[in-house]
Formats: structure tokens, sequence, C-alpha cells
């Protein structure tokens, strides 16, 4: 029998590439008529098959608390090198404007953000967008003045905040596999996926990068 996926096959080759994106869609768990069929049966089986996949679903209905503990933990990283990013750029955005006429509206969306305006499950991605556009624009004028180069401390904030930037990835890997373990998680059956199912919950999305910093990874660097 031939190999369902050859990689010597040409005709099957996508030589235009393809760009793929992550879909921001929650998907519920839900159960048939089978799933309590299942349950019923094991109670007519025997008092002891009851009680021993009631325990089962118990054990399974802990882990998946803990797991959705786990996913806080791993997004308040995330949350806290996404704040301290915050941080160093209003730091930035001040060194710059004390030498050259700095984009105002680049400081009332930092303010914005210094302010309290905190990222939740489902506006994650787009505090993280609009925060590497801010990054953006104190690149672009960091870049049209090489003199400022120079400045020590506006050189070692633009360090700091490629530095965050790099553990913001190392945190976001962290949350996607966590996510990921859930999104498996939940759809066990029989056991997970009745709780999952009884106790509605969904499918999570995966942190996903920013348009903008896709459309900058197509640049010419070299």
């Amino acid at each position: 029998m031939a190999n369902g996926l050859d990689e010597m096959d040409n005709s099957l080759v996508l030589e235009e590439g393809r760009d793929v994106n992550v879909i921001a869609k929650k998907i519920p768990v839900k159960v048939g008529f089978g799933s309590t069929l299942f349950e019923i049966m094991l109670w007519v089986l025997g008092i002891i098959p009851g009680i021993v996949f009631l325990f089962i679903k118990t054990k399974a209905g802990n882990y998946l608390q803990q797991l959705e503990q786990k996913i806080q933990r791993n997004a308040s990283q995330i949350d806290n090198y996404l704040e301290q990013r915050v941080v160093v750029l209003q730091n930035c955005a001040r060194l710059l404007d004390k030498a050259i006429d700095l984009d105002k509206d680049t400081f009332a969306k930092i303010a914005m953000y210094r302010s309290g305006s905190s990222a939740n499950e489902d506006s994650r991605n787009e505090v993280a967008a609009d925060i590497d556009a801010i990054s953006k624009n104190i690149n672009i004028a960091f870049e049209n003045y090489p003199d400022l180069k120079a400045h020590e401390q506006i050189e070692d904030a633009m360090q700091q905040n490629m530095y965050l930037q790099r553990e913001i990835t190392a945190a976001r890997e962290l949350y996607n596999d966590s996510i990921n373990q859930w999104n498996h998680a939940i759809f066990e059956w029989p056991a997970k996926m009745i709780v999952a199912a009884k106790r509605g919950y969904t499918t999570r999305i995966p942190f996903a990068t920013s348009a903008e910093i896709k459309e900058k990874a197509r640049d010419v660097f070299f």
C-alpha cells in the first residue's frame, strides 16, 4: 500500500505557500443520549460500577479545575510581562520625547494601558497587538534618529523592550501548551467529556500573534 502522504508528490505541493491564522471560535462540549445511556447501564449493572464511575467523574472534574487554574497562572504571567513592557515603553517614549517630537497618540495609548486597562481571555490578543503597535511607533522614531542610539538610557530602555518581548513569546508558548491540553482533555470520553458538557465548558482560543507582527516577519532584513 502506498503512503497516504508522499513528500515526493510535487503535484500536491503548495509552492506559493499558505498563511495560517488562529480561528477565534469557542466550541462547546456536548454529549448525546449515548453518554446518558452509558451512565444508566453502569448503575443497572450494579452499585459498584456506578460508584466507581462516579469517583472517576469526580477525579476528572478535579483535573479540569486544576488545569483551568494552570491556564489562569500562565495567562497571568503573560499579563505581567505585558504590564512591564508598557512601563518600559512609557520610559522610552518620555526619553525620546525630550529629543524629538513623538506622536502624541503613542502617549495616549500608553496612558490607557497604564491606567488599568487589563487583559482578559477574550481581549488579551488585542491588548498585545496594541502594545506591539506602540513598540513599532517608538522603534521607528528611534531608527529615524541615529544620534539617539548614543543615548545610554534610551539604548538601555530599548534593550529592555526587546528582552520583555522575548519573555512574552516564551510565556505565550506555555499558555498555548496549557490551552492545547485543555482543548484535548474536555473531549476525552467518557468521564472528562461528560463532566465538561455538564459544566458548560468550551474550547479555549490560543494566543495568536498580531497581524502587524506577521506582516513584519515578511520584511527583508538583509
